[in-house]
């Protein structure tokens, strides 16, 4: 590959710091490469955010380990389960945090794209454990409503409205950041199902007090648990999904092709179009591009535009793009011009 047939388009991740050595971008950079390293160094440490998500991450935790003990001493199931749906979004809350952190740290030769990949890899563990944990509360549950056991309400009630107290305020915490920052409104969006968890166990509590239907506490944890395990089918389908380097859901190739037509009427054809996940709304994609022949400096131009709008409509901050001479032996087809990993055969290969 020569700097004649290949430009990248390096375009920052909101998220993604500068490589250790490269403290001296050249000025003749096109604009939408300087941009790109203006919005990263304005987001690389985000210490406000980084700040309300340790505090709620702290009372996230302190609360889910108060719960196990105060359902073990009291003999609710639907305190115990409503901790482990809190694991659930306490580990949320660390991946957030944990992202911005990681997000300081410089890329190496051997780890062009940092280390973003943990994250999902971490998921996807979680994910599995979280299914063995549902399988022990269905367990459990069932073995209790074919034979109902007293639960203390006292301490049930004490502990669920001191939970519900909680995840009102870590929501309040979060509310000031969820708004501009994706981020942190999964991470708010995780604390607002865990807070209708706790009225779930408060209601319980309450329907005990004055029924005495003591088997309305594994019935409730019956269903907290059906939360976590959709959660956590949700969260291994997405950690295999970018370790797949499938397509992004939202992504449509055809859309993207579109994209880079009307950013730049000079491309003619756009083939083997490739778009995956390095990690949550962190995107790359690779294409080749089928222009009339020209300069270098005239073909730099054009794929700074065609980045740009990339970024502004898909999110797509790397792309690298080969540029190929109209006419080439090797170009495809008006009608094959586009390609994805799933639709590709042997028979149609550039």
């Amino acid at each position: 590959m020569t700097p004649e047939n290949e430009i990248k388009c390096g375009l920052q991740h909101p998220h993604c710091p500068k490589p250790a050595e490269d403290h001296h971008d050249d000025h003749a950079h096109d604009h939408a490469h300087d941009h790109a390293h203006d919005h990263a160094g304005a987001h690389m440490h985000r210490p406000a955010e980084k700040r309300r998500l340790l505090i709620v991450l702290a009372m996230t935790v302190v609360m889910m380990v108060v719960e196990v003990i105060a359902g073990i001493m009291s003999g609710s199931l639907a305190l115990v389960s409503d901790a482990g749906h809190m694991l659930t979004h306490s580990f949320a809350l660390f991946v957030s945090f944990g992202a911005i952190c990681i997000a300081g740290m410089p890329t190496c030769k051997e780890r062009s794209f940092g280390l973003y990949r943990i994250e999902v890899v971490a998921a996807l563990v979680n994910g599995l454990g979280l299914i063995v944990m549902t399988g022990f509360i269905f367990y459990e549950a069932i073995e209790r409503m074919l034979a109902p056991r007293t639960v203390n309400t006292t301490e049930m009630l004490i502990v669920a409205v001191v939970g519900l107290v909680v995840n009102l305020v870590s929501a309040v915490v979060l509310s000031g950041s969820h708004k501009d920052d994706l981020n942190v409104r999964s991470a708010f969006f995780h604390m607002l199902g865990d807070t209708l968890s706790s009225v779930a166990v408060v209601a319980g509590g309450v329907v005990i007090v004055f029924t005495g239907w003591f088997v309305i506490d594994p019935i409730l944890g019956l269903l907290i648990a059906c939360v976590i395990a959709i959660w956590s089918v949700k969260l291994i389908r997405d950690s295999l999904h970018v370790l797949l380097e499938a397509t992004p859901r939202h992504i449509s190739i055809e859309n993207v092709v579109n994209t880079i037509c009307g950013a730049c009427p000079a491309v003619k054809q756009v083939h083997d179009v490739h778009i995956w996940e390095i990690t949550s709304r962190m995107y790359a994609m690779t294409a080749h591009l089928v222009l009339e022949d020209m300069s270098v400096s005239d073909a730099q131009a054009i794929v700074g535009n065609i980045c740009r709008a990339l970024g502004e409509k898909h999110d797509i901050e790397h792309a690298t793009l080969q540029m190929e001479a109209l006419g080439n032996t090797n170009t495809k087809p008006a009608e094959q011009t586009v390609s994805t990993p799933d639709s590709e055969t042997p028979g149609k290969t550039s």
